[in-house]
Parts: C-alpha cells; structure tokens; sequence
C-alpha cells in the first residue's frame, strides 16, 4: 500500500527489452534500506526491486503493465514520481493507494489559478461513476483531490484537480502539457462503494 505522497524523482537510466521490459531507475534513496523484493511505486505502478545498485534500482515491468499505462513512461530518460511502500505506524498524508492503474487519462488543458496549476483530465468513461467532486484521486503516483467533475459530449468523463507549487516542484505534476497520458487510480473506497451498490441492483 502507499498514500500518494511522492518522496523522489527517479530517472529511468536504461530500458531493456528481455522477455518483460528491465528497467534501472536512478534515485535519491539509501538503497542500502531497500531490499530485493521490495515494492517502490513508479508513477503509481506498483513495481518489485529485483536488482538494485548504490543509487539506483531495477525493476522488471510486464507486457500487461506497459498495455495499461500511460505512454511514455517507460522509456529511457523518462521521470518518474516514486514512493516507497507504506509501513504500518507510518503518516497518512494522502489517501490509501494500491499501485493498481485502473486507467489512463489525457490532459485537456492546464491553466494558472492563483499561485497553483489547474489541470482539466479526460477520464474513460468506465471510469466516471467513481470520480466525485472533492473525492480522491491518484494521478500518476500522487494523490490529489478532485475539484469538479462532469460528463462529456464525447462519452468521457472531464475533471479537474489543482497542483499546488509544492507538488509541482516535488513531482512530474508540474511538467504537465496538454495530450499528455496520465496513470488514474480511484479511489479504493469508491471502487467497493460502486461494487456494492450495483450488487443491490
């Protein structure tokens, strides 16, 4: 489990395809703390540390996973919001995050809103029965509250969330553009809420 906080930025120094894509992620972690086998979130993707150096770390990442995540991750050069797992006694700062992607959304524009980034998301449309106006959401790795939320012509389903300037200094959040592909995590109680609720229907 994790919360959405991002504690570093991770560069992906190499991408190699063997069988699944290797990939050695450069960071500021003490990996003597790491251990192999570990599980560190990767712009929301919870991935296993299967090699790991004095500042870097390897993990290995699916054909699924590549198929379910927002283009351009996983590439060389690529950066990456990174959280290490979550340890009982440790602070909620955000809300609880599985590193499970259910979709991926585009940005739809971006504008200044006082000192932070507004940013407007198209969500697919599966995804839009649990998207609530002040809930949770999870976008590539960080955990960010929705401010509106409403149905589009074209079927998907349109959000908004505020990146203040400490998230954007602290995550990729701050380098976002328009077309670019986002990692959407619901909320997990949103998720049991609408599985309950259609179990009545």
């Amino acid at each position: 489990m994790f919360t959405g906080i991002i504690t570093d930025i991770g560069t992906v120094r190499s991408a190699e395809q063997r069988g699944d894509l290797r990939l050695t992620i450069a960071c500021g972690y003490d990996l003597a703390t790491v251990d192999l086998g570990a599980s560190i979130a990767c712009s929301g993707v919870c991935l296993t540390v299967v090699d790991k150096g004095p500042d870097w770390f390897a993990v290995d990442v699916s054909a699924e996973t590549v198929s379910r995540t927002a283009a351009g991750l996983w590439r060389e050069d690529a950066r990456l919001n990174l959280e290490r797992a979550l340890r009982l006694g440790d602070e909620l700062g955000g809300h609880l995050v599985t590193g499970h992607v259910d979709g991926v959304g585009t940005v739809v524009g971006t504008c200044p809103d006082g000192a932070s980034l507004k940013i407007g998301v198209a969500a697919p449309a599966e995804l839009g029965p649990y998207i609530a106006a002040k809930g949770s959401i999870t976008l590539d790795g960080v955990s960010l509250t929705v401010n509106e939320v409403r149905d589009a012509d074209d079927g998907t389903t349109h959000f908004a969330v505020n990146i203040i300037p400490h998230t954007a200094g602290h995550s990729t959040l701050g380098e976002l553009a328009t077309g670019r592909q986002l990692n959407i995590e619901i909320d997990i109680l949103a998720r049991y809420l609408k599985r309950m609720a259609d179990a009545r229907k």
